[in-house]
């Protein structure tokens, strides 16, 4: 290890009441600020307590050790807001133990119980453990009560030894360890809500570019602000006038009579920065960019300012926010409406979009606690939101259309534990992305930005939708309706046959069933009506016997959700006598959910008021209901789960040797900088070394070495052969070149099949592998991909030549938990295969989720990892073994999901 001092290299952070830090490496232009930190930043006991006395020289040599010239085995890092260098953190390796190094803390008094030592522990710990760590030691007086509190609360366990008024902390450095990832993600939870109340619960607002201009857009807001009943001070900011509409307007943010927790910006582009610079200066703690088309340089001066000061940003080109709040009451956007009060909590990215989604809204009758039009979303995310609706106390629906993810993996973090209390909904934008990732093995052609964000709301527990209509049909049932069984059987229920029949086909599409109902039912209905699943009441059901028999619906056990499809009739004498009379006497909320499908009625989706009070949600199309109920039944199934924990591997030795493959990834990239494939025997070595079934192989360079292997092979393999296969660098697609020759009997057959190669590829040509014929069995496609947002994405299908032609795959993120390990088994439609077909035997599954399992922690392990197709993997009752793989490496820094920093967009990149 050795200290560096790179710009580059800092991370911004929020400390536990949200102040903005930036952690970065101490290095030798840094001496003055660390002695500054001992000598004035720390009182008389506090340096006792750091250097176990009270010498004058300790600041001195302590600054000496951290800004000297830099030394292999030191690390010190140092947290920073704005020029204040306000704690550091450092550990130097220990000749004994091995991979153990001593800590030693320091925080500024007055910056004391803001978490300030914890954030810094935390990222001591990923660096170290990046340069081998695997200890810290740390030796602290018995009295020093706050350093202990640190060490406790930290996540990570313990061993402490007492000592003549001394104790020895040792820390393991498990980053993999989930009560520490747990502990991190509490943490970075209360840091983020404490960031966003200047936002989402401020006392007082300012609109700087207020314009005299009727229908600007700054004096559209300020004046909602100000309608809606905002119950803080709201001010107008316009150097060039001196009131606007019968209100004083300051010339500057500096000018106003106090300063303001949240300001709206709506001024020219090239003036953005520059008052966002005066915002933060003045100490406003939250922006608003209303302002679109920032370049790069813009971008960048202004999210320099948000970070110096602590200042939370939503936008730019956002549509602006809204918080219907009694206490609050703030409507700062320039939507046509003003946002209904209720509990749904709406994040978007496009105004357009949240215009549209705020008007259904407000039609069904859903209510909204927050919105944030999010933008270019340089700073506040869809993760943010998602923390805040957690514990605001008011939000028990979650709305979201996101465009693109900063920090996919700790969005899926979050969303997984925010939906087991509150449903979250999203629009899967994106979806029509033109082409395939220019890659080249069979895995990454699946993995299409599609299949990514697929497999992170699934694995996350969010309901996604196509459409903005479709997110408010699934709101509209969730919101006001009990979750059915995870089973999904439905009861449709009709007073016309063919409705009822188009209700059915719906429900079977969605994946819903309808089960056989109970004969006795029918003496419910009136004559000629068949109680088969879907119900055919006829038209001439009165509405007592609809009323008695949905209530009979409601108490049968094999029914998880009732489906009722109602066609305008004329045989009752007025419509308040009619059927749907009858189901709106009911009660609203019953055992199991309840949805209407309405023939006569105009709009998609609305909500019809039960005698209860309740609501009702009612649907114009079956395909709408029953997609719906599909929704609700996904949600439930995925709360009957445990929560998900990623699947165990064997610790670190023979059977997962991360050491051995770290040592051969270096070295293939220190010889190869640029990344490739690996050859034959590099890759065997590398997946071996996290112990992945893998037949055999031998790489012989010419004819006669190729004769020899395939002599010492041929009795492993099944028949007694062996398989020929052309190498060369580079190469992916074996088969489709015409590389591979199976069931090579003898050695006159061996060394044909080398021949041919030679006249074929030559002079690419570097050889042969050898291996022994596996016996045959279900192939299968196993897989992995870097993504360079999403992380890794592990892919299962049917393999073999046939892979990219029947497209059966099924794709998740990693880590694997064990639920994804059997959902990825089970949703293959060539699942059967797998489970015994026919009367044949099942494969071992156990066999197959280790191969996925050790493959998604490798590509965990060693981002390098640019992909692995391992193709075809054969499994058979008696295990599964790997008969062709390719691996590409890229060099690619290590990044670690789960360290809190504040996310950096990609500003060079917007116009």
């Amino acid at each position: 290890m050795s200290t560096v001092h790179t710009p580059q290299t800092t991370a911004e952070a929020l400390l536990a009441d949200g102040t903005t830090v930036g952690i970065r490496p101490i290095g030798p232009d840094d001496r003055q600020a660390v002695l500054d930190l001992h000598n004035d930043g720390l009182s008389e006991e506090s340096r006792r307590m750091r250097f176990f006395g009270v010498s004058r020289n300790a600041p001195g040599q302590a600054a000496d050790r951290l800004c000297g010239a830099p030394r292999a085995g030191l690390l010190a890092l140092g947290a920073w807001v704005g020029e204040e260098l306000v704690g550091e953190a450092d550990c130097e390796l220990l000749d004994e133990p091995p991979d153990t190094a001593e800590l030693a803390l320091a925080v500024a008094d007055r910056w004391h119980h803001r978490g300030v030592a914890t954030l810094l522990l935390e990222h001591l710990v990923h660096a170290a453990r990046a340069a081998g760590v695997r200890f810290f030691e740390a030796d602290t007086l018995f009295g020093n009560r706050a350093v202990h509190r640190v060490f406790a609360d930290l996540g990570l366990p313990l061993q402490r030894r007492f000592a003549q008024g001394e104790v020895r902390v040792r820390v393991p450095l498990d980053e993999t360890d989930e009560r520490y990832r747990s502990a991190v993600d509490e943490r970075g939870r209360r840091a983020d809500v404490a960031s966003l109340g200047a936002l989402l619960r401020p006392a007082s607002v300012a609109v700087v570019g207020v314009s005299r201009r009727e229908g600007s857009v700054g004096r559209t807001v300020l004046a909602k602000i100000r309608q809606g009943g905002f119950t803080g001070e709201a001010w107008a900011v316009n150097p060039h006038a001196g009131e606007i509409d019968g209100e004083p307007a300051y010339p500057s943010v500096g000018a106003l009579p106090a300063v303001p927790d949240l300001v709206v910006l709506a001024v020219p582009v090239a003036a953005v920065p520059g008052v966002a610079e005066e915002c933060g200066a003045a100490g406003v703690r939250a922006l608003v960019v209303l302002t679109s088309g920032l370049g790069a340089d813009e971008a960048r001066r202004l999210m320099r300012a948000c970070r110096r000061h602590s200042m939370r940003l939503v936008g730019p080109n956002s549509l602006g926010t809204a918080q219907t709040d009694p206490a609050v009451r703030l409507d700062a956007e320039f939507g046509g409406a003003f946002p209904r009060p209720g509990s749904a909590g709406v994040a978007v990215q496009s105004g357009g979009v949240g215009i549209a989604l705020l008007s259904r809204l407000a039609w069904l009758g859903i209510g909204v606690s927050s919105f944030v039009s999010l933008g270019d979303k340089y700073d506040v995310s869809g993760n943010d939101l998602l923390q805040w609706w957690e514990t605001d106390g008011r939000t028990d629906l979650a709305l979201l259309h996101l465009e693109s993810f900063g920090s996919p993996r700790a969005f899926a973090r979050t969303a997984r534990r925010v939906t087991r209390t509150i449903p979250v909904l999203t629009v899967d934008a994106g979806r029509s992305i033109a082409g395939r990732r220019g890659a080249a093995s069979h895995t990454a052609a699946a993995a299409t930005p599609t299949v990514t964000r697929e497999a992170l709301f699934r694995q996350a527990g969010i309901t996604a939708t196509r459409s903005i209509e479709e997110l408010v049909e699934a709101a509209a049932l969730l919101h006001a309706q009990p979750l059915p069984a995870p089973r999904g059987a439905v009861a449709v229920v009709s007073n016309a046959g063919g409705i009822g029949i188009l209700a059915a086909d719906a429900c079977a599409e969605a994946g819903l069933v309808l089960p056989e109902l109970p004969v006795e039912l029918g003496e419910l209905l009136p004559p000629g009506a068949s109680v088969r699943n879907p119900v055919d009441t006829t038209a001439a059901i009165r509405p007592a016997e609809l009323a008695l028999f949905l209530h009979a619906l409601d108490r049968e056990e094999a029914i998880d959700a009732i489906l009722v499809c109602l066609a305008p009739t004329a045989l009752c004498d007025t419509p308040v006598h009619g059927p749907v009379h009858a189901l709106l006497e009911g009660p609203a909320r019953r055992r199991v959910p309840i949805a209407a499908v309405l023939l006569d009625q105009q709009v998609p989706v609305r909500y019809r008021t039960c005698a209860d009070g309740g609501s009702l949600p009612a649907y114009s199309d079956t395909v709408a209901a029953a997609r719906a109920l599909a929704h609700a039944r996904d949600r439930a199934r995925w709360l009957a789960e445990p929560p998900p924990e990623p699947a165990a591997l064997p610790a670190d030795g023979p059977d997962c040797d991360r050491r051995t493959a770290r040592s051969l990834v270096d070295g293939y990239l220190t010889a190869h900088p640029e990344g490739g494939w690996l050859d034959p025997l590099t890759t065997t070595d590398l997946l071996e070394a996290y112990g992945l079934p893998l037949v055999t192989t031998v790489w012989a360079r010419d004819e006669r070495a190729t004769s020899v292997a395939a002599n010492g092979l041929g009795r492993l393999g099944h028949e007694g052969k062996v398989a020929l296969k052309a190498y060369w660098p580079g190469q992916v697609h074996k088969s489709a070149a015409g590389a591979v020759r199976t069931g090579l009997a003898t050695d006159a057959e061996v060394r044909a099949a080398y021949r041919e190669f030679t006249r074929r590829f030559d002079p690419e040509l570097a050889g042969a592998v050898v291996q022994p014929m596996a016996p045959p069995g279900v192939e299968l496609l196993v897989g992995v991909v870097q993504d360079q947002v999403f992380g890794p994405l592990v892919v299962l299908g049917l393999g073999g030549t046939a892979a990219d032609v029947l497209a059966d795959r099924v794709a998740r993120l990693a880590p694997l938990s064990d639920r994804d390990l059997a959902a990825m088994v089970a949703e293959l439609r060539s699942a059967p295969l797998l489970l015994g077909n026919g009367g044949a035997p099942p494969v071992d599954l156990a066999a197959v989720r280790s191969v996925l399992s050790r493959l998604s922690r490798l590509a965990d392990d060693f981002p390098e990892l640019a992909e692995a197709d391992l193709n075809p993997v054969i499994a058979r009752p008696d295990g599964a073994v790997c008969v062709d793989a390719r691996v590409r490496l890229e060099p690619r820094p290590s990044f670690d999901p789960y360290l809190r920093r504040l996310r950096r967009p990609a500003l060079a990149e917007r116009t």
